[in-house]
């Protein structure tokens, strides 16, 4: 079975960084583009940050470009979002998903996405 699982959410105060893991179990993360979404209730969730199959390319929403990061470990099957010099408008609960469609770029679109995780919640605030 498809399983993603996010951890690494929590409190932090502004400026300060957090490194958000999304691991897989039931397949291999690096044959499928992955993305980082964030949701506020209420609000649409938004796409943050993805990196396609093999890790070609990435994409990343304006707001966190030069502050957030993304990568693959494929020993570890993981993808990790790295972000840095938060602010309280990050706050969300943060969602990893896979794209299952095929070998392709990566997209910030959540439609795109058909395998999800929990998510995991962060929380910027003084």
């Amino acid at each position: 079975q498809l399983q993603l699982v996010e951890s690494g959410g929590g409190l932090v105060q502004p400026g300060g960084s957090l490194r958000l893991s999304c691991a897989a179990s039931g397949f291999a993360l690096h044959y499928y583009a992955i993305g980082w979404f964030r949701q506020v209730p209420g609000k649409l969730r938004e796409g943050v940050f993805c990196i396609s199959s093999y890790g070609g390319s990435t994409n990343s929403a304006d707001s966190v470009k030069g502050r957030f990061t993304i990568s693959r470990d494929n020993a570890k099957n993981a993808v990790y979002l790295q972000m840095n010099s938060l602010k309280p408008e990050d706050t969300a609960d943060y969602y990893c998903a896979a794209d299952t469609a095929g070998m392709r770029d990566c997209s910030l679109e959540h439609y795109e996405y058909d395998y999800w995780g929990q998510g995991t919640q962060v929380t910027v605030s003084s």
